[in-house]
């Protein structure tokens, strides 16, 4: 077992033993991550407000649509939850270099989660290589999970894409993609976090 294999195998077992016994928080690749179920159930800091997303279990099955509360923090409380470069992707919607992150080489089954609360947003089986350097996808796991919304920064016309449970910026969207959606979703690693399907 590699390195890589062996870090993600003890990442999926912290993160599923804190899901299971209630954990809040658990720190993943260095990052502060809380289990879907839990992540919601946060005291809000801010507005409150509620939102129907698609739940998904680890290994892909779809659990049905729940209404959850949003999950909203303050800076300082997700400067605390996140790392450094997840924290200026997801709350500053900043942007990682290309071919830097780590996933936008890996094509291995499995699930991706939002980095910051948990919630499902990508099956690895829509994953594509798009030869850009970001993880690539042609659609969400599910419509609800995600949102859109214009982005017109540095002079350019975009279509961003947060999660729909914490509004965490997670990449864009372009209409360069394959079959069937002719979507591309250029996503940010370090916004994601991958749980493999066990084998």
């Amino acid at each position: 077992m590699s390195r890589i294999d062996e870090t993600l195998a003890m990442d999926r077992r912290r993160f599923l033993r804190a899901a299971l016994t209630g954990g809040a928080v658990l720190a993943v690749g260095g990052a502060l991550l809380a289990p879907r179920f839990f992540a919601a159930a946060a005291a809000p800091v801010g507005k409150p407000g509620k939102v129907r997303l698609e739940i998904f279990a680890d290994d892909g099955r779809d659990l049905g649509a729940r209404e959850v509360p949003r999950l909203v923090l303050g800076n300082a409380q997700w400067r605390q939850r996140l790392s450094p470069p997840a924290f200026g992707i997801l709350r500053q919607a900043g942007t990682e270099q290309a071919f830097t992150g780590v996933y936008w080489n890996l094509f291995a089954p499995g699930l991706y989660r939002c980095a910051g609360c948990g919630t499902a947003l990508y099956d690895a089986a829509t994953k594509f290589h798009s030869g850009t350097g970001w993880p690539s996808f042609y659609q969400p796991i599910a419509r609800t999970n995600v949102t859109q919304h214009d982005d017109r920064q540095f002079g350019m016309q975009r279509t961003a894409i947060n999660c729909a449970c914490c509004d965490g910026h997670l990449g864009h969207v372009f209409d360069d993609g394959p079959r069937p959606t002719g979507l591309r979703h250029c996503m940010n690693s370090a916004a994601l976090h991958f749980i493999p399907h066990a084998a």
